[in-house]
């Protein structure tokens, strides 16, 4: 089984995905952590085939969880996929989210990805590509982006679930995991 989660920056799809990697015992793949290089460069802006070659190295296992909204990355991981997730919430459950994550990562300081030296810092907060506003910027076109992807016919194989609050996210999960165990 091999499931990828999507939705607008600030959604939770990292947590999501890491907590049901775990509960499936697979790998979890954080697309953010393939592209997020030191000094804040974008390896899919950058170098989108070294960015495609790592994202498909990671993509090659029989099973795992991936997290990351990458229009890069989007066929060779849909050729993939067995299940899309797509983390559909309200705009005000997102922006209190990365708000309050946000603020987390400024106080702590604490690294982003592992070797980057990447930290949050309040001084960004209103810089455009900061999550926060990122998220808010972006919200919209994700959601269209989305719906589109969630009726494109030529996904008609894949089991897509769209999930539109936190407590079916939970349910999700339990059912997606309870799936993976059976061979």
């Amino acid at each position: 089984m091999r499931v990828a989660v999507v939705g607008t920056s600030g959604s939770g799809k990292t947590t999501f995905a890491g907590a049901l990697a775990k509960a499936m015992g697979v790998r979890h793949i954080d697309l953010d952590a393939v592209t997020w290089q030191p000094g804040w460069i974008a390896l899919h802006e950058t170098d989108p085939p070294e960015f495609l070659r790592r994202a498909a190295a990671l993509m090659g296992e029989d099973a795992w969880v991936s997290c990351g909204n990458y229009v890069t990355s989007r066929p060779p991981l849909l050729a993939r996929v067995t299940d899309l997730v797509w983390l559909d919430y309200p705009r005000s459950l997102v922006m209190w989210r990365v708000i309050r994550r946000s603020f987390g990562r400024a106080v702590s300081g604490r690294e982003l990805w592992p070797g980057t030296g990447n930290r949050e810092d309040f001084r960004r907060w209103l810089d455009k590509g900061h999550p926060i506003r990122w998220a808010w910027d972006t919200y919209r076109r994700r959601k269209i982006q989305y719906e589109g992807l969630f009726a494109d016919p030529a996904l008609g194989h894949l089991r897509k679930h769209r999930v539109t609050h936190p407590r079916q996210a939970e349910a999700l999960m339990a059912a997606l995991s309870r799936r993976a165990a059976i061979p």
